[in-house]
C-alpha cells in the first residue's frame, strides 16, 4: 500500500489535525507513515500545507505530479497546490458550489453541528465515501476517538458521520 495525500487549509482550519488522523490509521495498521507540514503565517489566516506519505518512502514532501488525493480545506488554495496532484489524482474540496473536482460545502455542515472548524473531518468521511483513501471508516473512527480530546469526540465522530452521509 502507498498512498501520497496533500492537506491543504488556512491556520485553524483542522489541518494538522486532519493529518494526525489520517497518518495514526496508518500506525495502527503498522504501515509506515512520513507527514510534513508547512505553516505560512497559520496564526493570521495564512496557508497550512501537510503532506502525508503511507508505505515506504525516503522522503515526506510530495513533489510536482506525485499526490493521488489533495484534501482542500480552503478552495482559494487549488490554483497554489494543483501542480502537486498527479493527472489522475483526485482532489475533494470544500467548496459550496460543484466543480470538475469532489466538492462538499463542509463548512455548512460543519456549522450545522456547532463547529466550523470540524470540517475538517467532513472532509475525511467525503474521502472515505469516495474511496479516495486507502481505510475504512472503522479504522478512521478509532484514529479520531485516540487523538481527540474526550470532551469532542462525539462531536468530532459526528462530522466524520456527516461526511461519510453526504451528497455532493
Amino acid at each position: 500500500m502507498k498512498q501520497q495525500i496533500i492537506v491543504s487549509g488556512i491556520g485553524g482550519q483542522g489541518v494538522l489535525f486532519l493529518t494526525r488522523v489520517i497518518a495514526q490509521v496508518a500506525v495502527n495498521r503498522g504501515i509506515p507513515v512520513l507527514t510534513s507540514e508547512t505553516h505560512g503565517m497559520a496564526q493570521r489566516g495564512g496557508t497550512v500545507l501537510s503532506t502525508i506519505k503511507i508505505g515506504e518512502f525516503a522522503s515526506p514532501l510530495v513533489r510536482t505530479g506525485q499526490a493521488d488525493l489533495g484534501l482542500l480545506l480552503w478552495e482559494e488554495n487549488l490554483p497554489v497546490h494543483q501542480s502537486l496532484l498527479q493527472e489522475k489524482g483526485t482532489w475533494i474540496i470544500n467548496r459550496a458550489y460543484g466543480s470538475d473536482h469532489i466538492s462538499i460545502d463542509a463548512v455548512k455542515i460543519a456549522r450545522d453541528l456547532g463547529n466550523a472548524v470540524l470540517l475538517n473531518l467532513v472532509l475525511l468521511g467525503a474521502a472515505i465515501k469516495e474511496e479516495a483513501l486507502l481505510f475504512t471508516a472503522e479504522e478512521c473512527e478509532v484514529a479520531i476517538k485516540q487523538l481527540a480530546p474526550k470532551k469532542f469526540i462525539e462531536q468530532n465522530l459526528a462530522a466524520f458521520h456527516k461526511g461519510l452521509d453526504s451528497n455532493r
